[in-house]
């Protein structure tokens, strides 16, 4: 027989966003009843998730510290004509750690794993079993929506954790490895030494579509195994997946699109660096605002987060304007050298620019000197947004 739940606060998602909402709320406001529904068995999927030190503020570190799986105190590039090593530090989040995590806090009661979610409104999830939850406020944090109503490339990627026979000698994390065969798109290697036995290899493209062929990524993972002396003794896990690179569109309409009043977070509230396509800053930047809000009503959130997605994409049409030069103003395969110009830039410009934090003199600079597209191409792409 169907029951109804109730809490303060349901969360429909346990993905990253969702997640870290969970432990965010549990954390600050420990008498606040959550419940985190997930449709899978386990939390945060298969997944790994990267970021720099300097993309978390100091203020909300208390929040990522606890999931970080690996750590490191520099990164390299490499490029065909351009090889730097970086001194910021670097981090990796496995999504084994964050189930962990979100399990020890929530407990069993806080979580509805294998539970899918048939409707949502403001205040109540109804699940796909018959089952109702009624809360003061929802929060959908289910992935990427309709993305119908934006302008979008592709960062998509194939990656594999390998066990190797034998050391490999590697101390810091290659972040891009662009010395390989340029293939549909900016391709380039990701390489992070988990321990002395084990890389984390990815193969990654800037692309114009999402899709992938696994078998082909595979063999060229292997092959840049091969080619670096690697002897693979097991692949221990693998993951895909394909990141929005945003070069415009309608806010408000990709918003509108994933439930009128409602709620979102992450990638379905457009919670993403629109370059890089990554989530992680921005998840756990919204998580301490969640966490820190005195309204938990439906209305209430809704309100914040939009306004607070909405300030950010207006923020960030940098971004998305950088994003339209690389895709629209390069030939695929020449995508790289504007990557390769990039690096060549001040390391302290770097770090803002992937946290999203560029200053007026860093966007200057990136726009100053001999461009690495052809200038009339660049314009075009800038109007056609």
């Amino acid at each position: 027989m169907p029951s109804t739940i109730s809490c303060d606060v349901a969360i429909v998602g346990g993905g990253l966003a969702g997640g870290l909402i969970a432990l965010a709320i549990r954390k600050k406001k420990p008498d606040c009843t959550v419940r985190l529904i997930e449709g899978s068995a386990r939390i945060g999927g298969n997944h790994l998730w990267s970021f720099f030190a300097d993309d978390v503020a100091p203020e909300h570190r208390w929040l990522a510290a606890p999931l970080i799986s690996h750590g490191w105190n520099g990164y390299d590039v490499a490029f065909p004509s351009h090889f730097r090593s970086l001194p910021a530090r670097y981090y990796s989040v496995e999504s084994e750690r964050l189930d962990r995590v979100v399990r020890d806090e929530l407990g069993e009661k806080g979580l509805l794993l294998e539970r899918e979610a048939a409707d949502i409104t403001p205040t109540a999830v109804a699940l796909a079993d018959g089952d109702l939850v009624e809360a003061e406020g929802v929060i959908d944090c289910r992935g990427v929506g309709d993305t119908s109503a934006l302008q979008l490339g592709w960062q998509k990627f194939h990656g594999a954790e390998l066990a190797l026979t034998d050391l490999h000698g590697v101390k810091r994390p290659v972040i891009m490895d662009a010395t390989v065969p340029q293939i549909d798109g900016y391709r380039f290697v990701y390489c992070l030494p988990f321990s002395p036995t084990r890389m984390f290899v990815e193969d990654t493209y800037y692309s114009d579509t999402p899709s992938l062929d696994i078998l082909a990524t595979g063999d060229r993972i292997e092959a840049y195994a091969d080619a670096a002396g690697w002897q693979v003794d097991r692949v221990l896990r693998e993951e895909v997946g394909s990141l929005p690179v945003a070069m415009g569109g309608d806010h408000a309409a990709y918003w509108a699109a994933g439930g009128r009043g409602i709620a979102k977070a992450g990638m379905k509230a457009g919670l993403f660096h629109p370059m890089t396509g990554y989530s992680f800053p921005d998840a756990v930047r919204t998580a301490a605002l969640i966490a820190e809000a005195r309204d938990y009503s439906g209305e209430a959130l809704h309100q914040m987060l939009y306004g607070y997605s909405r300030a950010l994409w207006r923020k960030r049409a940098f971004y998305r304007m950088l994003a339209a030069m690389l895709f629209k103003a390069t030939e695929p395969e020449e995508r790289y050298r504007v990557l390769e110009r990039f690096y060549r830039l001040d390391a302290g410009l770097i770090q803002r620019f992937y946290a999203a934090q560029s200053t007026f003199g860093d966007r200057v600079r990136v726009l100053s000197g001999k461009p690495p597209v052809p200038v009339g191409r660049a314009l075009s792409a800038i109007w056609s947004r």
